[in-house]
C-alpha cells in the first residue's frame, strides 16, 4: 500500500489564490525512468501465447509507466501522463482498461494498450484518493476510497466516454460531478440496495453518471478489497472510535448488513470467498473468517507497520512487506513464516507474477525477486523458517535480541531501475539558479530558465557547495520551488512572476543593446509555449487554407487571441519589445501543470501540446503574456535613492533631491552620470527634483534623472579628461558591478530611501 503525504498537496493546493498557478515539473533524463518512489504495481498477463506481459507502475512522481516484460528485462513502452500529484493506487479494469487514482482528488482512465492518453477523468473525492479496488469477473466494478472518508463504487462503462474535448469541457462544466453517457445504468447489483446498509447514491452531481457512494467512514479510508463479482467490498480506515482505529468490512450488499472490527490503523486488504486477511500499523497480519465476522488469527511476523500484502492463488500463503524493509512469505495453516529478502527502502506494494513477485519501495526502482508463487513450499524447503507469533511485540523482541533470521536470497532477478528522487533543493540569490540534491547524494545545479542541468559536482556537501555558489545580488522572488514529486517543480504566480528584469547583456543576448531589460518570467513562459504557438499557428493556418485565406505569423496570433475569451486588465503593460525566447529541451521537456477556467488541473509534456488547448485549459494571464507580450500591474520596480558628495570633499553638488531609477541599475551607470555632470558641467534644473532617470542623454536632462541608456556607446569622445569616481554607502566603496537593489539589501540594510556618496580618486 502507498504512503500519502500528511502535508497538503502543493501542485493542487485549497489555500485561496486570485489567479490559476503554472508549473513546471523539470527532468533531466530521459522519459523511460520514474524519478520517486512506486506506490502502486499491476501486472496484465497476455491473452495471446507470444504476446508480451505488461507491468504497470504508478509512482509519487505523478506517471504511470507501462513496461513490457521480458525474461530477464523490461522495456518501457508507453508512460501514462495527466495526474498532477502522487499516483497512489492502480487496478485492471477488465480487459484493458486501467484506473488510477492520485492525490489530487481524481480518478482517470486510460486504455491499457495506448501510447499513454488518458480517456477520462474522474472528480468525485473531496480529498486525496488513496486506494482502488477492482471486481476480477465483473469488469464495470471498480471502488475508491480516500482521506476524506468517502468510499464510491463505479460503473466504470457508464462513467467512462470516448476521448473528445467536447466530453472534457462538459466535464469541467460540473463544479464536482462526473459525466459519462446520458443512458448510463447504476451497477447492476447495486440497485437493490436496503437503505441500512450504508451504500446509496450520491447526489450531488449536477448531470450525467453518478457513483455510489458507501456510507461508514468518517475519517480516511486507506485500504480497499472486493470480491470477483463486485457485490462485497471492504474497506480499512483510521477512525478512532472507543479504544482503537478501526476498519470496515461492508458485506453483502443484499443482506443490508455492515460489519465493524476494531484493530490498530488498516493498510493493506486481501480477500478471499471466505477470509479476508489485513495488515495494520501495529505490525500485525490478521485473518478475518467473513462468515463469523471476527479474527480467527493473529500473525507476529514484522517488527514494524505491514504496508503491502499479496497472496497466493489458494489463499494459503501471504507475502507481506512493511515499514521494516522487509519481505516475509508466511503459511496461514502452520503459522511458519520465512524472511525471503530485506530490501534498503520501505515496501510499499506487492504484485505477484508466476513464480516471482514485484517489490516497490520509497525507492524509484521496481525489483523482481523469485517468490515460488505456484509452490511456495519449494521456499519454506531450504530451512530458515519460524514461527509467526500472535502478539506484536513478539517479532520485536526476537530483533532486539539479535535472532533476525537471515534472508533466503540476496539479490533479485532483475531490477527496472529508476532516477534518484530529488530530496534537498535551494534557490540561490541570482534568482534563476536552483540546486539540488537526490537520494544517491548527488549535487547539481539547475537553470531554471532553461530547464536543464548546468552542472553535475557528484556527492559533495549540498552545504558547503551553496556557500560557493552564494553571490551578493539581489534580484525579487519570482518563482517558488518544491520537490514535492521527486523532480524541481517550479511554480510560478501572477503579478508576483513578473517582478524580476535582468538586462540583455547579463543573460549574453546577442544583438540587444546592453542596458536592454528582459523579464524573466515572460521569456520563460514564452519558450515553455514555443512549441504550443506553433502547433496553434500550424492548425489555424490550415483552418485558412481551407477557407481560402492567408494567414501571417502575426495574423494568427491575432486570430487566436481573437477566439478565446480572455478578459484583459486595462492597466496591464504592453511592452512593445520583443525578445528572444528562453529554450528549453526538447530531449528532456518539462511538464506543464495548470488549469483553466473552468476546467480541472492538467499535466502535460510541452512537446505534446497540440495548439488546440485555449482559455479553458491555460490561465489567461498565461495566454495574455505569450500572445499579447503584456504583463499584468506590478509593484514598483523603481528604487528612490538620493545623490550625495563624501563628506569633505570639494566636488559640485549634482542634486539635493530624491531620485529614482530601475533596481536592476548597475553602480557604474551611476558614475557615469556623476562623471558626466562634473566634466560637462551641465546645469541642474533644482526647481524639478526627485524626478524618474530618463533613458538617453542627447538633450537637456530630465527632471534631475539618470536613465538606463546614458552613457551608451556612440556618444561623441569628450573634450575633456574623465575623473575618477567611486560611490560609496555607509562607508563601504560600492563594486561598479552591482546593482542598486544588491546595495539596499546588503550594504544599507535599512528601510529609509537609500544614499549614495561619491568621491573624485586623485590620482588615477
Amino acid at each position: 500500500m502507498h504512503r500519502v503525504p500528511s502535508t497538503g498537496n502543493n501542485s493542487n493546493s485549497s489555500r485561496p489564490r486570485k489567479e490559476k498557478r503554472l508549473t513546471y515539473v523539470l527532468n533531466d533524463s530521459d522519459d523511460t525512468k520514474h524519478s520517486a518512489g512506486i506506490n502502486c504495481l499491476a501486472v496484465l498477463e497476455s491473452s495471446v501465447s507470444d504476446g508480451f506481459n505488461y507491468l504497470f507502475t504508478g509512482s509519487r512522481d505523478g506517471t504511470l509507466k507501462r513496461w513490457a516484460l521480458g525474461e530477464d528485462a523490461a522495456t518501457c513502452s508507453a508512460t501514462f501522463e495527466s495526474h498532477v500529484d502522487w499516483i497512489n493506487d492502480t487496478v485492471i479494469a477488465g480487459e484493458n482498461t486501467l484506473v488510477s487514482c492520485s492525490s489530487d482528488t481524481t480518478l482517470k482512465t486510460w486504455n491499457c494498450l495506448s501510447d499513454g492518453t488518458c480517456t477520462r477523468t474522474l472528480r468525485q473525492h473531496s480529498d486525496y484518493v488513496t486506494c482502488l479496488a477492482a471486481a476480477e469477473k465483473n469488469k464495470n466494478v471498480v471502488a475508491s476510497g480516500g482521506l476524506g472518508g468517502e468510499v464510491f463504487v463505479w460503473d466504470i462503462e457508464a462513467a467512462v466516454t470516448p476521448v473528445s474535448k467536447s466530453s472534457d469541457l462538459m466535464e469541467d462544466d460540473c463544479s464536482n460531478g462526473i459525466n459519462g453517457s446520458a443512458n448510463s445504468l447504476p451497477i447492476s447489483s447495486l440497485q437493490t440496495i436496503c437503505s441500512n446498509n450504508g451504500l446509496t447514491a450520491h447526489t450531488t452531481q449536477c448531470h450525467g453518471y453518478v457513483p455510489i457512494a458507501a456510507k461508514g467512514h468518517k475519517e480516511s479510508v486507506y485500504a480497499l478489497a472486493m470480491n470477483d463479482s463486485g457485490s462485497l467490498l471492504v474497506s480499512g480506515g483510521t477512525e478512532k472510535l472507543s479504544f482503537s482505529e478501526f476498519f470496515y468490512l461492508f458485506l453483502s450488499m443484499f443482506l443490508c448488513s455492515v460489519f465493524i472490527i476494531l484493530v490498530k490503523s488498516l493498510i493493506d486488504i486481501l480477500y478471499s470467498p471466505r477470509y479476508c486477511l489485513s495488515g495494520s500499523s501495529d505490525s500485525m497480519i490478521r485473518l478475518w473468517d467473513l462468515g463469523q465476522q471476527r479474527c480467527v488469527h493473529s500473525y507476529a511476523v514484522h517488527t514494524d507497520s505491514v504496508w503491502a500484502l499479496a497472496s497466493t492463488p489458494t489463499f494459503t500463503h501471504v507475502y507481506s512487506g512493511g515499514r521494516d524493509l522487509s519481505l516475509y512469505l508466511t503459511d496461514l495453516t502452520t503459522r511458519e513464516s520465512l524472511l525471503l529478502c530485506k530490501k534498503e527502502h520501505p515496501i510499499l506494494q506487492l504484485a505477484l507474477h508466476d513464480d516471482s513477485i514485484w517489490v516497490a519501495t520509497t525507492d524509484s526502482s521496481v525489483h523482481r525477486w523469485p517468490a515460488e508463487g505456484r509452490n511456495p513450499q519449494k521456499v519454506f524447503q531450504r530451512g530458515g523458517s519460524f514461527l509467526a507469533g500472535n502478539l506484536s511485540f513478539s517479532r520485536a523482541r526476537i530483533s532486539l535480541e539479535g535472532s533476525t533470521p537471515a534472508a533466503v536470497y540476496k539479490e533479485p532477478i532483475f531490477s527496472i531501475p529508476g532516477t534518484p528522487a530529488i530530496v534537498q533543493h535551494e534557490i540561490l540569490n541570482n534568482r534563476r539558479h536552483v540546486l539540488t540534491k537526490d537520494t544517491a547524494g548527488s549535487v547539481k545545479l539547475w537553470e531554471i530558465t532553461r530547464g536543464v542541468v548546468i552542472e553535475d559536482y557528484g556527492q559533495v556537501s549540498f552545504d558547503e557547495k551553496k556557500e560557493q555558489l552564494f553571490e551578493m545580488v539581489s534580484i525579487p522572488a519570482w518563482f517558488t520551488v518544491d520537490t514535492h514529486l521527486g523532480s524541481v517543480s517550479v511554480h510560478l504566480d501572477t503579478p508576483q512572476c513578473f517582478s524580476a528584469e535582468m538586462y540583455s547583456a547579463d543573460l549574453n543576448i546577442a544583438g540587444k543593446p546592453e542596458d536592454d531589460k528582459v523579464n524573466l518570467a515572460r521569456e520563460t513562459l514564452k519558450g515553455l509555449l514555443a512549441h504550443w504557438m506553433t502547433k496553434s499557428r500550424q492548425r489555424l493556418g490550415s483552418q485558412a487554407s481551407a477557407n481560402g485565406d492567408v494567414l501571417s505569423g502575426k495574423d494568427s496570433t491575432a486570430r487566436s487571441l481573437a477566439h478565446s475569451r480572455i478578459e484583459v486588465d486595462g492597466n496591464a503593460e504592453n511592452d512593445s519589445v520583443v525578445h528572444t525566447p528562453f529554450e528549453f529541451s526538447i530531449c528532456s521537456p518539462p511538464s506543464i501543470i495548470t488549469e483553466g477556467s473552468p476546467g480541472g488541473p492538467w499535466r502535460k509534456k510541452i512537446t505534446e501540446l497540440d495548439g488546440t488547448e485555449d482559455e479553458k485549459d491555460f490561465p489567461w494571464w498565461v495566454l495574455d503574456c505569450v500572445l499579447n507580450n503584456r504583463l499584468p500591474p506590478r509593484e514598483n520596480t523603481k528604487c528612490s535613492f538620493y545623490l550625495h558628495p563624501c563628506e569633505g570633499t570639494a566636488v559640485q553638488i549634482l542634486t539635493q533631491g530624491k531620485l529614482s531609477a530601475p533596481r536592476i541599475l548597475r553602480i557604474h551607470k551611476v558614475v557615469n552620470y556623476v562623471i558626466e555632470k562634473m566634466v560637462l558641467g551641465k546645469p541642474i534644473d533644482t526647481a524639478n527634483t526627485g524626478g524618474s532617470f530618463a533613458p538617453g542623454l542627447g538633450g537637456q536632462l530630465q527632471h534631475s534623472a539618470i536613465g538606463d541608456g546614458s552613457f551608451r556607446s556612440g556618444l561623441k569622445p569628450r573634450p575633456k579628461l574623465r575623473p575618477s569616481v567611486e560611490i560609496v554607502c555607509n562607508n563601504q566603496v560600492l563594486s561598479p558591478d552591482m546593482s542598486l537593489a544588491t546595495v539596499r539589501a546588503y550594504i544599507w540594510k535599512k528601510p529609509e530611501d537609500l544614499v549614495l556618496n561619491y568621491r573624485v580618486v586623485q590620482g588615477r
